[in-house]
């Protein structure tokens, strides 16, 4: 498999839950240069509310 993880080069957001049991992980990064990473189901929530409301197609590409 690929992997999924974003990089500036491929900016985006990854989440990985592997079983109901274990702590989710998360991984953003921006076009405009933001990233962040975040472990556990409440910081990995935060984290995509977050990108959602701010980065990815919340701005264009100039970062504005």
């Amino acid at each position: 498999m690929a992997n999924l993880t974003p990089t500036p080069e491929r900016p985006g957001l990854h989440v990985s839950k592997s079983s109901p049991n274990t702590p989710a992980t998360g991984s953003a990064v921006c076009h405009c240069g933001a990233s962040a990473t975040a472990k556990g189901d409440s910081q990995v929530k935060a984290l995509v509310e977050g990108y959602t409301a701010n980065h990815g197609s919340a701005h264009n590409r100039t970062g504005r």
